[in-house]
């Protein structure tokens, strides 16, 4: 026997001697495996102690494929950020957010006293996330969450949101009917829910919760209050946190910017 062959005896020897290896259920690119890995990922579940209200919620999930479809066309990300700001209603947002600094200054005065955060860059990721609350999405939050946890891109980042939804139904915080946008997100800033699991405070779908929660969120990822958020500065590397778009990142910080200086017409 060669060398090589009995290094090779020996590593099946020991898996052999330590038993089949339990397998995660397998990814998929089409719908006609969920149903099936469904299956897999509840007995998987249930074996790290998600509960039976969670379980039943799961294996009424459908296959999601207005989800995938946005998943695959996410183009808005690629424009310049002049495109981007044109193409997301900047000026806008900018605009609406100034009203809303002076209408609930008692709010965001609350919010910079607790976590040091200013109103501009929360309220520019309030307008862009859901159009100050009148966009929220209306997808079946599991259904998205599970459709991207089964399909192939992106699995182990969509398991575990799949899994903190799952402690979230549990809990009484979501249900498996609960709405959200394409992705999962839900509530007013658009909270996934390993985030929720850590950030959230309240029901999310009241402006208030969101925003204190999207606070916490910034806080959490290194903001320090009085310094700068514009690339470059201490802060930015928060908003960064919050969203993985290069684009997205700079436009936040510019109508933030904005916003906290008032006055005049947005403009870069």
């Amino acid at each position: 026997m060669t060398k090589g062959r009995m290094i090779a005896t020996a590593v099946l020897g020991a898996m052999a001697l330590l038993g089949p290896r339990a397998e995660a259920a397998q990814c998929g690119s089409s719908p006609a495996g969920f149903e099936g890995w469904k299956r897999e990922l509840s007995a998987e579940a249930q074996g790290k102690g998600i509960g039976q209200t969670a379980i039943a919620a799961l294996m009424q999930a459908n296959y999601a494929s207005a989800t995938i479809n946005a998943d695959r066309s996410q183009r808005s990300f690629s424009l310049t950020l002049d495109q981007f700001l044109a193409k997301r209603g900047a000026t806008t947002i900018v605009a609406k957010g100034r009203q809303l600094k002076q209408s609930q200054a008692a709010l965001f005065s609350s919010i910079q006293q607790r976590y040091g955060v200013p109103p501009g860059p929360l309220i520019a990721i309030w307008g862009m996330e859901t159009g100050f609350g009148s966009q929220r999405g209306n997808q079946n939050m599991l259904s998205s969450i599970a459709t991207l946890a089964y399909d192939c891109r992106r699995p182990e980042f969509f398991t575990d949101q799949l899994y903190a939804a799952l402690k979230l139904i549990d809990r009484g915080v979501l249900t498996g009917a609960t709405r959200g946008s394409m992705h999962g997100e839900v509530g007013q800033t658009q909270f996934m829910p390993k985030n929720i699991l850590a950030y959230g405070t309240g029901n999310l779908e009241n402006a208030a919760n969101a925003l204190n929660s999207t606070a916490a969120f910034l806080k959490a990822h290194g903001w320090r209050a009085g310094a700068g958020y514009q690339p470059g500065e201490p802060n930015f590397a928060a908003i960064e946190a919050w969203n993985a778009a290069g684009v997205y990142q700079k436009a936040i910080a510019l109508m933030g910017r904005q916003i906290d200086e008032g006055g005049g017409q947005a403009s870069r």
